[in-house]
């Protein structure tokens, strides 16, 4: 994946039909959402300002740094972070506009009765 993902060159577009693109969507996203540490990283760097470096982020676990980077590699490729280089660091971005369009879409599908 490159080091940056802008809008325009997301990685979970996809060229299957609309309906076939949102469920590879849902399950993606939901399977990045399903462990308990991937959300609370995307917690933690949404508190944070949505940006952190990888060491930042690997401080705040007691999980080893493979497994940390595991976690982030799933979040990466479900669209919820983006990576840019700064300097040799790796920073992690918070993609909150992707969540809560293929989250929220989903959810709001229930209306409360």
């Amino acid at each position: 994946m490159s080091e940056f993902c802008s809008a325009h060159e997301s990685p979970h577009m996809s060229s299957a039909p609309r309906g076939l693109t949102e469920l590879e969507d849902l399950d993606v996203v939901f399977g990045a959402l399903a462990h308990q540490s991937r959300r609370t990283i995307l917690s933690v760097l949404h508190a944070r300002g949505g940006n952190m470096t990888s060491g930042a982020i690997a401080a705040r676990f007691e999980h080893s740094w493979p497994t940390t980077s595991a976690h982030l590699r799933v979040l990466e490729k479900a669209g919820l972070v983006t990576i840019s280089l700064r300097g040799r660091e790796r920073v992690y971005h918070l993609d909150a506009d992707r969540l809560r369009s293929v989250a929220g879409a989903w959810i709001d599908r229930f209306p409360a009765s």
